[in-house]
C-alpha cells in the first residue's frame, strides 16, 4: 500500500505531471505542444517525460509522445479522483443535511450541481431558486413534505394561465398546514380547480422536497429541527431518472386531493 501512494504522491505533487499525463492520455503530443498547453518549461517537460517513461506509462512515437495502455489507465482514475474530491468539497457543507438513505444514485452526478444557502441579505435565496425555475417551466412535477407559499403562488398564477402543468404529491401534514391558512387554502382550491393541476396526499411521510421543473431536479434541504439549509439543482440524466421514478412511486401510494377535503 505505502508504494501506491507514494505512486499517488508522485503524481498529485506536480500539477503539471497531471496536465501532461491527461493531455497524452487523450492524443499523442510533440513537446513543444506540451509546453504550449502546460506552460511547462523543456527543461520541467524532460523530467517528467523521462519519469512517465521509466514507469512505462508513456512511450515515444518518433518527434512525439503517447501513452500507453497503463498510462491511459492512471491518467484515467486519477481524473475520476479528482472529480471525486472536487464534489465532495462542493457537497461538504451541506452532506449533513442531504437525504442519502433515499437518494438512489450516485452522490458523483451532482459534480455539476448548483447549491444554494441563505445568506444574511438573502436569507430565502434556496426558496427564490425553486420558484425562479418554477416561474420558467411548462411541466412541474412535486414530491414533498412541504409547500412554501411563494412556490404555490407561482404554480397557481402559470397553471392558472395554462402556461403550466402541475403535478404534486404532498404529505399530509403538508396539506394541512396550507389548510390552515386561509389566504393559502384559497389558492390551493384555486389551483385544483384549474385543469391543469393534480394534486394527491400521502397518509405516510414523504422524507425529501423535490421539485422537477422541466428538466432540472430541484431539492430543500433542512436540518434535523426542519430549519432550511441550502437548496441543490442539477439536469444530471440520473438523477432526473430517479426523481422520475420516486415521483411515480409516491403518485401510485397517494390520494387524489379534492377540495372538499381542505374544509
Amino acid at each position: 500500500m505505502e508504494s501506491v501512494l507514494e505512486e499517488v504522491e508522485f503524481l498529485a505533487r506536480s500539477p503539471n505531471r497531471v496536465e501532461v499525463l491527461r493531455l497524452l492520455a487523450e492524443d499523442r503530443q510533440t513537446r513543444d505542444e506540451l509546453a504550449a498547453a502546460t506552460g511547462a518549461s523543456q527543461a520541467t517537460l524532460g523530467r517528467i517525460l523521462t519519469d512517465f517513461q521509466e514507469r512505462s506509462w508513456v512511450r515515444r512515437a518518433g518527434a512525439q509522445y503517447v501513452a500507453t495502455a497503463t498510462g491511459r489507465l492512471v491518467a484515467s482514475g486519477f481524473t475520476d479522483l479528482l472529480n471525486i474530491i472536487e464534489t465532495e468539497r462542493e457537497l461538504r457543507d451541506i452532506v449533513e443535511y442531504l437525504p442519502t438513505h433515499a437518494m438512489d444514485f450516485d452522490l458523483g452526478r451532482l459534480a455539476d450541481a448548483t447549491i444554494v444557502t441563505p445568506s444574511q441579505t438573502r436569507p430565502d435565496a434556496p426558496v427564490k431558486r425553486v420558484v425562479d425555475l418554477i416561474r420558467d417551466a411548462e411541466a412541474v412535477t412535486v414530491f414533498s413534505h412541504a409547500f412554501n407559499n411563494q412556490s404555490l403562488e407561482a404554480v397557481e398564477a402559470r397553471v392558472a394561465a395554462g402556461e403550466q402543468t402541475f403535478r404534486a404529491v404532498f404529505s399530509e401534514r403538508a396539506i394541512d398546514a396550507l389548510a390552515d391558512d386561509a389566504p393559502l387554502r384559497r389558492q390551493l382550491e384555486s389551483l385544483l380547480d384549474a385543469d391543469g393541476a393534480e394534486i394527491r396526499v400521502r397518509d405516510e411521510d414523504i422524507p425529501l422536497a423535490v421539485t422537477t421543473a422541466d428538466e432540472t431536479v430541484h431539492m430543500l434541504l433542512r436540518d434535523e429541527n426542519g430549519v432550511l439549509q441550502a437548496s441543490l439543482d442539477t439536469d444530471d440524466d440520473a438523477v432526473r431518472s430517479w426523481a422520475r421514478d420516486t415521483f411515480d412511486h409516491y403518485w401510485r401510494t397517494a390520494t387524489p386531493l379534492d377540495a372538499a377535503d381542505l374544509a
